[in-house]
């Protein structure tokens, strides 16, 4: 074999390698599977209710992306629960995510056509200063996704307050008046928050959206605590 063809084949191997990587992102209900997993464990079945899928059609899904390494399945019973494979997975989506907002116009189209004007907090400037007014009663921060994925991982003093829960409650809330109260969810393209805030202020709260979630502050090396609702 002449080196020409060897560096070929070498580069042609290669590639393809990396393409069932790229391949396997190339759906859009992949992607957003990568986006649930990143907040919790799920099963086949948890998945295929949240994208409204069957559970067959849900499956090949998670089958591809298993091939390609980026999830990782347990089997528990009569179930079989699916992780992301790492953070460095995490980090890949939300890559894809950030390149997709910074080029394409229509992400952020999208996003007001169905959110309208979003006022959001971005990264705190300093995390451990943002922690130490949660602790102090300063700012109330508030957890508004399912209470399951809360208790896989959620921010440091954030109270659980699933968005259901929060409509549910009306005016019963009994937040103080004279504190400013952050509400976050899975991520900058939840809406939990959205409908966390606007029910807060129709209350007279004041009170906004945090853009992060918490695979966004384990990125970024901020901590993250696990265990049941407070």
């Amino acid at each position: 074999m002449n080196i020409a063809t060897w560096r070929r084949r070498f580069k042609d191997e290669l590639f393809a390698e990396f393409a069932r990587v790229g391949g396997a992102l190339g759906s859009p209900k992949r992607l957003e599977i990568l986006d649930l997993l990143a907040q919790r464990e799920r099963s086949v079945e948890d998945l295929a209710r949240e994208l409204q899928l069957s559970v067959a059609n849900a499956s090949q899904h998670l089958q591809a992306l298993l091939r390609a390494r980026l999830v990782q399945a347990r089997k528990e019973g009569h179930y079989v629960y699916y992780a992301v494979a790492g953070l460095d997975v995490v980090r890949l989506w939300q890559a894809i995510r950030d390149v997709a907002e910074e080029r394409l116009t229509d992400v952020e189209s999208i996003a007001e056509r169905y959110l309208g004007k979003r006022e959001s907090i971005e990264d705190p400037a300093e995390a451990e200063t943002f922690l130490d007014l949660v602790a102090k009663g300063a700012v109330v921060l508030l957890d508004v996704r399912p209470v399951e994925e809360y208790r896989a991982g959620h921010l440091p003093g954030a109270r659980a307050l699933p968005v259901e829960r929060l409509r549910a409650a009306g005016a019963c809330l009994g937040f103080p008046r004279d504190c400013e109260i952050l509400a976050y969810c899975r991520g900058p393209y939840c809406a939990f928050a959205d409908e966390a805030v606007a029910l807060l202020r129709e209350q007279g709260y004041r009170a906004r959206r945090l853009r992060l979630g918490p695979p966004d502050w384990r990125l970024r090396g901020w901590p993250v605590v696990s265990g049941e609702s407070a």
